[in-house]
This record gives structure tokens, C-alpha cells and sequence, in this order.
């Protein structure tokens, strides 16, 4: 009876469609990260280059097929509500990054993009050190994701970069 649920969960499981994440195909062989040196995800994002896909990292940026640049990063906390008293019970976390994927010419894999998180947070005045340390945790946590959905939009870029011809509708939009 063990067995045949084993073999039924198996089927299910891969019927599904579900597999292990594993490794990130990038359009990519070489690509430079340019990210300022205050920025706080781009030793998480070098680091899930490196380990989880093929593609390889480069210190100059006229050796890298693309060039990953972060225009923008933010982090900010804002008030969600307050109690009958007036006191502060919950935050909102934010996390703002722009970025855009462009070659040694400046031709866009990616155009500029812009990915934001939100968390919130419940406050009490009798755990500030432990608020304090969840907002932390929250925070780094949401660095995970944007490394995560950077990735995600990595690998589904154009293995081509798009030029768009001055004067055409398209570069009049942008």
C-alpha cells in the first residue's frame, strides 16, 4: 500500500509539471554587473550569477556580451496605520530597483525595468529591538526576491539586443 501511494504521489508530482528550479539559462556568455559600489544586492546578484547559471562574470565592460546596469535602488518605511491612541501598529516596507540590460553599443537586451516589494510589518512599543531586527530580516529577505525576479528576467531576455532606429516609433515612445 506504501509503495503504490509513493508511485501515485511520483505521478502526480511529475504529471504536474513540477521541477527543481536548478540552473538559470542566460542569453548570455560574459556580462558585466554595474552596480554602484553603496548598493547592497550586487554582491547577492554576482554571486547567483556565478553560482547558478553558465553564464560568466567579467571586470571590464567592453569584454561582456551585456551589461546589467542599476540606474536606481530604494529602500523606504511608511506608516500603515495607527491605533486609537495614535501610535504607530503596523509599516510598510519598500523596495525599489531600476535596472536595464544593454550591450558595449547601447543596444537594450532589456530596457530600463523597474522591480518593487512591498512588506508589512506590525510595530509595538514594547519590541523595538525585535521590530527592529524583523525589518531587517524583512528587508533582506526581499533583497533575496529581487535577486530572484532579476534572474527570472535575465534569462527571459532576447539572445539579440533590439536597436531601435532614431525617428522610429518606437524610440519615440521611449
Amino acid at each position: 500500500m506504501r509503495t503504490l501511494a509513493i508511485v501515485v504521489f511520483g505521478l502526480l508530482t511529475a504529471a504536474c509539471g513540477f521541477q527543481l528550479r536548478g540552473q538559470a539559462t542566460l542569453p548570455f556568455e560574459t556580462m558585466y554587473v554595474a552596480i554602484p559600489d553603496a548598493s547592497l544586492i550586487g554582491t547577492e546578484l554576482k554571486r547567483n550569477i556565478v553560482a547558478g547559471t553558465r553564464t560568466r562574470l567579467v571586470n571590464d565592460p567592453a569584454q561582456a556580451q551585456a551589461t546589467l546596469s542599476v540606474s536606481s535602488e530604494e529602500r523606504t518605511k511608511s506608516i500603515l496605520s495607527f491605533d486609537t491612541r495614535g501610535r504607530v501598529r503596523e509599516f510598510q516596507l519598500r523596495y525599489r530597483l531600476g535596472f536595464r540590460v544593454h550591450d558595449a553599443r547601447g543596444r537594450e537586451y532589456l530596457p530600463q525595468s523597474e522591480i518593487r516589494l512591498t512588506r508589512d510589518i506590525s510595530f509595538n512599543d514594547a519590541q523595538v529591538l525585535s521590530k527592529e531586527s524583523e525589518e531587517l530580516l524583512l528587508y533582506r529577505d526581499m533583497q533575496s526576491d529581487m535577486v530572484q525576479q532579476i534572474l527570472r528576467r535575465l534569462a527571459a531576455a532576447p539572445s539579440v539586443p533590439i536597436a531601435f532606429e532614431p525617428g522610429s516609433k518606437d524610440a519615440a515612445s521611449r
